[in-house]
């Protein structure tokens, strides 16, 4: 129980931040890449061999924003995937940048997926597909809100596309002036 309290008061601490108006963006110009590793680092650790976690790097690239939020808000819906996917099944981590400059990050999994009547609420705090199943996950029910948040604050798209007892697909999209495509053995500055 108490551990279960705390992560809801950090997910509440992090929210009211990214919240906050006088909490200003603190961007830098970081390589995806490493951070697409620890997010995939991170998911098999917590899967604990139970699913085939997969890493798709299309394309290296430099992006602008705030590295830590951009980490919470893939590693949010990374957890997600994991625990809405029954064990045995698969969760596709994805990058690619576009023909636009835009830049995807997707989490794609074999799991239960979500009813489309669901997906336009799935942001607002607390909300839940399933009462009785979210006990079981152990979530706090503030993930996506606190992804929906990051998102904004980085002018960034949550692309959610489901389909019950298929899987989902969750994609982050950065607008194009927040990504550009590495050049040959270039590494951003972490």
């Amino acid at each position: 129980q108490a551990k279960s309290m705390q992560r809801l008061v950090d997910d509440l601490l992090t929210l009211s931040a990214l919240e906050s108006e006088q909490n200003a963006l603190a961007e830098t110009a970081f390589d995806v890449v490493p951070l697409l590793l620890e997010v995939s680092a991170d998911a098999k650790a917590l899967s604990n061999g139970r699913h085939t976690v997969a890493l798709d790097i299309g394309e290296p690239a430099v992006v602008l924003g705030n590295r830590d939020e951009l980490a919470s808000a893939f590693g949010n819906l990374v957890s997600n995937s994991i625990r809405y996917t029954p064990d045995g099944g698969t969760i596709t981590l994805a990058w690619h940048v576009d023909e636009d400059g835009r830049g995807t990050f997707g989490v794609a999994d074999t799991g239960i997926g979500i009813a489309p009547e669901h997906v336009p609420r799935l942001t607002e705090r607390f909300y839940r597909v399933d009462r009785s199943r979210s006990r079981a996950t152990g979530g706090t029910g503030l993930g996506l809100a606190i992804v929906k948040h990051v998102l904004l604050r980085h002018q960034a798209e949550l692309d959610v596309m489901s389909e019950p007892g298929t899987g989902s697909t969750f994609g982050v999209v950065l607008p194009a002036r927040r990504v550009r495509r590495a050049l040959p053995g270039e590494s951003a500055p972490e």
